[in-house]
């Protein structure tokens, strides 16, 4: 029987995963079917182990260039599955928080582009998936909690 504690966690979860509809950085408000509806396969997620992060960077929605802390910036984990995930902070990107969980498949090519890798770390398993969107916060405030220290603080060992 799982406790109040992991169920509250695995519903935490589901509605970050859920209400990252269109965060992803396109600025199209395009939707996608969710990756994960089942409980279980919330559950997977959140307790995977993360073995390698990448903060990455994107110029800011209607922009087209991106310079400093003019940017946005993210999280892509890899699992020991070898699954890529990007977990970032956004102002109304969730409900309960506003740090989110989406498949990279559906990062724009701005996050793509190679000088968008901003660092790499080898975590080797030591963190979770839950232990980034922690990290991540669920407040975002623009001067004091954005995204870059979202992504500051999911980096750190």
């Amino acid at each position: 029987m799982m406790s109040f504690k992991t169920t509250l966690g695995l519903l935490f979860l589901a509605m970050v995963a859920m209400m990252a509809e269109s965060s992803w950085g396109n600025g199209g408000g395009n939707s996608y079917s969710y990756d994960l509806s089942k409980m279980s396969d919330l559950r997977k997620l959140y307790n995977s182990k993360v073995f390698k992060a990448e903060r990455m960077t994107r110029p800011l929605e209607g922009m087209s260039f991106q310079a400093g802390k003019l940017s946005h910036s993210g999280v892509r984990v890899t699992l020991e599955d070898g699954t890529k995930w990007l977990v970032h902070k956004g102002d109304g990107y969730g409900i309960s928080t506003q740090t989110v969980v989406v498949a990279a498949r559906h990062m724009s090519n701005n996050w793509k582009a190679s000088h968008s890798i901003v660092e790499t770390k080898d975590f080797r398993g030591s963190k979770t998936v839950s232990a980034f969107v922690k990290a991540g916060g669920t407040d975002y405030k623009l001067l004091f909690d954005n995204c870059h220290d979202a992504a500051d603080r999911m980096m750190d060992g």
